[in-house]
């Protein structure tokens, strides 16, 4: 059984200038995703379409538009909509804490279909193309999460070889660093996953449509080892509120999927 290290989260600091873990783990994360979309460009389906790194850069400034806007909001929606609708004045202050993945990834949905609409592209063209970019900066964001000690696990047996004692939490008792299972699951195996099938050649949509199917599998899997939120709990079938949005997540990745198989060359 291992305790928690507890990193100072303030991992630079220069006079009154201090640079947090979790500042640099999304700079990794937009560092990540410049380099794998440039690789992705230089491939010949999306070099022969005329993509360029320009493009890129301007994907990454809509990107980051919505994973902040699409992931506060979602939080407020999707977690404490009672309390938020009682204290709207909070509702942009992000600086407290509070964003959710599904509600970003709605943000970068709604950010790439106007970036679309904007360059004269195929939707699934441009979410087929970042897809594969995306799994290293959630692993990233993970990592940022266990750096912190936050979002820690359920409660697992003592004689778990990796079991950890997180001091945040509310009992001291060993639990799953489950902060880790998703740095490897919906991170890097995620991310090894997408990048090999979208080495072939795939109908337009495939890609994308993986993504939500992988994503949410590795999620919904981790959910079970991840502590539920204290003013949610369990839902319907002993389920997680994570878990439940998942569920839509995957149908409509495999609705994508078959659309897209069927469709001609």
């Amino acid at each position: 059984m291992w305790v928690h290290p507890q990193f100072d989260p303030i991992a630079i600091k220069l006079g009154p200038l201090a640079v947090h873990w979790y500042g640099l783990t999304y700079l990794a994360a937009f560092g990540l995703f410049l380099f794998l979309a440039n690789r992705r460009v230089a491939q010949p389906q999306f070099a022969q379409a005329g993509w360029s790194r320009r493009d890129v850069d301007d994907l990454l400034f809509f990107g980051v538009l919505g994973v902040v806007l699409g992931g506060r909001l979602g939080f407020v929606l999707f977690y404490k909509p009672d309390y938020y609708l009682h204290n709207l004045g909070e509702v942009l202050a992000v600086w407290k804490g509070g964003m959710a993945f599904h509600g970003g990834l709605l943000g970068v949905i709604a950010a790439m279909a106007l970036f679309a609409k904007l360059r004269g592209r195929k939707f699934f063209e441009v979410t087929d193309l970042i897809a594969p970019c995306v799994p290293t900066g959630l692993a990233m964001g993970r990592l940022g999460n266990f750096i912190n000690g936050e979002l820690w696990g359920r409660v697992a047996d003592p004689s778990l070889p990796w079991a950890m004692v997180f001091p945040q939490s509310p009992t001291l008792e060993p639990r799953h660093p489950s902060q880790l299972y998703q740095f490897f699951g919906e991170g890097l195996l995620l991310f090894v996953w997408l990048w090999m099938y979208a080495r072939k050649p795939r109908q337009t949509g495939q890609v994308s449509g993986m993504f939500l199917i992988g994503y949410g599998i590795f999620r919904f899997m981790a959910e079970y080892f991840r502590q539920p939120d204290d003013y949610l709990g369990l839902r319907w079938l002993n389920l997680s509120q994570g878990q439940w949005l998942c569920v839509p997540m995957v149908a409509t990745g495999l609705l994508i999927w078959v659309l897209s198989s069927r469709r001609k060359t």
